[in-house]
């Protein structure tokens, strides 16, 4: 279960990332895959940290393949 106003992604990148990523990733679930990919599937709790996980894929020369929203609970706090 996702926390109010959080989504969960799943986070396809090339090649098999190692181990050190776990601690930098949190709660991330980290699943090498048979084809040589890695998916790197966790909790975002705003847009603002799925930037920052982007960001930080983007300057570890990780090559993202694909984002995908998988869960997402619409009861976050409301604006306006």
């Amino acid at each position: 279960m996702i926390t109010p106003g959080s989504s969960t992604y799943a986070f396809l990148v090339a090649g098999h990332l190692d181990d050190h990523w776990a601690a930098w990733l949190d709660d991330f679930m980290i699943i090498r895959n048979l084809d040589g990919s890695t998916t790197l599937t966790g909790t975002v709790t705003d847009q603002a940290h799925l930037h920052g996980i982007l960001a930080h894929l983007r300057d570890s020369g990780a090559t993202l393949l694909s984002v995908n929203l998988v869960d997402h609970d619409p009861a976050g706090p409301r604006r306006g």
